[in-house]
């Protein structure tokens, strides 16, 4: 399984299980740049103030909640914005 293909399924699961803006309070939640879908982030990025209006996959200012611990593992991924 190439690292593409790996961080693709681990991006549609983490948004199949629902971690969402939801869960900002959460101290089992970070947020992970750059590893979202076109107009499925969470929350605003420098080009837009609206959640679900990334215009390009995995923008680097980009970001959705993600479990603890996780966003280091995805490819790609960031806690801080690039």
């Amino acid at each position: 399984m190439n690292t593409k293909t790996l961080a693709t399924s681990l991006i549609t699961t983490l948004l199949a299980l629902g971690v969402t803006q939801a869960h900002a309070d959460d101290a089992k939640a970070e947020k992970c740049y750059g590893i979202v879908k076109a107009n499925k982030n969470d929350c605003q990025t420098r080009s837009n103030a609206c959640a679900g209006h990334a215009t390009a996959d995995r923008q680097a200012d980009a970001w959705v909640y993600v479990p603890k611990g996780t966003c280091d593992k995805l490819a790609g991924g960031s806690l801080a914005s690039k």
